[in-house]
Parts: C-alpha cells; sequence; structure tokens
C-alpha cells in the first residue's frame, strides 16, 4: 500500500502542474499559482521524507505536514477560482482529490501511534 500511496501523490503533483502549464499567468495569479504548485508536490515530497524517517515521532511529524500541504491545495484553489471563476469546472476533480488525500493522513497517523501504545 506504501508504493500505492507514493504514486497516487505523485500522480497528483503531475496533474497539478500539467493542469497549471495551461493557466493564463497575470500578476493576480501569478502567486498562487506558485504557492499550488509548491504545496500540491509537497504533499508526495514529505511522504516520501516520511518514509524515510529514522523515528516515528519523525514519521508522524512529516506525515502531518503533508496533511497540511492537501489542506492547503484546497485553499489555493479557491483563491485561484477568486480570480477566475471559468476555473471551478476544471479545478473542482482536482480539489476533491486534494481532500480525499488529506483525509488519508489522519488514519495513517492514528495508525502510527496505536502502534507506539
Amino acid at each position: 500500500m506504501k508504493y500505492e500511496l507514493e504514486e497516487r501523490f505523485d500522480k497528483f503533483g503531475e496533474r497539478i502542474i500539467m493542469f497549471m502549464k495551461h493557466i493564463k499567468i497575470t500578476p493576480i495569479n501569478r502567486s498562487i499559482v506558485d504557492q499550488l504548485i509548491r504545496s500540491a508536490t509537497s504533499i508526495g515530497a514529505n511522504y516520501f521524507e516520511a518514509n524515510g524517517s529514522s523515528s516515528k515521532k519523525d514519521f508522524v511529524s512529516k506525515i502531518t505536514i503533508s496533511k497540511k500541504e492537501a489542506m492547503e491545495v484546497q485553499h489555493w484553489f479557491r483563491m485561484l477560482i477568486s480570480t477566475d471563476i471559468s476555473l471551478k469546472k476544471e479545478t473542482t476533480p482536482l480539489w476533491d482529490e486534494a481532500k480525499q488525500l488529506g483525509m488519508i493522513f489522519p488514519s495513517i497517523i492514528s495508525k502510527v501511534k496505536n502502534e507506539t501504545e
């Protein structure tokens, strides 16, 4: 399952990058697009780091960051839509995926914490 999640997080980051290639960059949305790409790709990066962590505490810390990044992606999509409402339909599936990814991490954290008790 670990590798399935890694693939899912990678694919999500790739989907965001591909989507952003088609966005017309303006002075208003430039930083939003940058932040969105950073947040989306950080989900997988922190998950990979977690899997290489040296302790359970470090693992939980990195997984928590991945969770926060998934939540941040949702925020940045909302901000992006506020710059161009016509993007709403295209961004909805990506926003939904970010939400689903964010819901995976608490169960991982809970499982790890239960193993240590």
